[in-house]
């Protein structure tokens, strides 16, 4: 049975502040619950529906409390959830193991909880494992980013740290950094690995950021756009650089 103390256990994991005290984050739907359950994560309670139960394995180690579909639609933040909501173990943070020929993407306070995990989904869509992100970063553990993500969560990783002392710290390697007045992507060898700085949705890339960048590049326009979505800028230039980015310049 469902009891109160449960429901407002759940509901408080949707706030930072309970999240890192508990050290657990919700995950809902179907599809995204599916991926946690295939992943190292350690999922801790598990909230189902009768149907969702009957054609998922579920794990033994998790609490899992049969609900109907008009009480998920009361507990979580999405009232188009109807099958099953999971509450799962923050891991602990480890820095990053970074290989040579890896690309790592680096977010300079994207704000923006759906852009942030639309960039992880492109990051998983694209064969990134890796994104350092600003303190002032989006929460990558709330529940807007872990459904944006669409189950993208589970295989990309996210290290918050300071920016500038990251930086700073890399031995070698090249830092592309997306200005509006850089060099055409599709004009760029982006060879096979470096890091790639994603600025903020309104002010782009940060004057203390912008001076470890070694490579400025930009996503050519042909219209009359002001600027373009963080994310889906991400998402160009992960597929220009993937494919190496040289051979296109007839693009313009």
């Amino acid at each position: 049975m469902l009891s109160k103390a449960k429901i407002k256990f759940v509901k408080s994991l949707q706030i930072k502040k309970y999240r890192k005290q508990e050290q657990c984050f919700v995950v809902e739907g179907a599809k995204s619950v599916q991926e946690l359950l295939n992943s190292d994560f350690d999922t801790v309670l598990v909230l189902t529906t009768k149907d969702f139960q009957s054609h998922n394995k579920l794990p033994a180690s998790a609490e899992v409390i049969e609900v109907t579909a008009r009480e998920l639609e009361g507990i979580g933040e999405f009232q188009s959830n109807d099958s099953v909501l999971a509450v799962a173990r923050i891991p602990d943070p480890v820095d990053p193991a970074i290989g040579k020929d890896e690309f790592v993407l680096v977010l300079d306070d994207i704000r923006d909880p759906g852009n942030l995990g639309t960039i992880i989904r492109a990051a998983d869509w694209f064969g990134i494992k890796t994104v350092i992100a600003s303190p002032e970063t989006a929460d990558f553990y709330s529940s807007k980013v872990i459904t944006a993500t669409m189950g993208s969560f589970t295989r990309v990783g996210i290290f918050y740290t300071d920016l500038s002392v990251y930086m700073g710290g890399l031995q070698d390697g090249r830092i592309f950094g997306a200005f509006l007045d850089g060099k055409n992507i599709h004009h760029v060898n982006f060879g096979t690995g470096g890091h790639v700085i994603i600025g903020n949705e309104s002010r782009g890339i940060s004057a203390d950021l912008t001076r470890f960048v070694t490579d400025k590049i930009t996503i050519p326009r042909f219209g009359k756009a002001e600027s373009l979505n963080a994310a889906m800028a991400t998402a160009i230039i992960c597929d220009v650089m993937r494919s190496g980015g040289l051979g296109a310049g007839n693009r313009g």
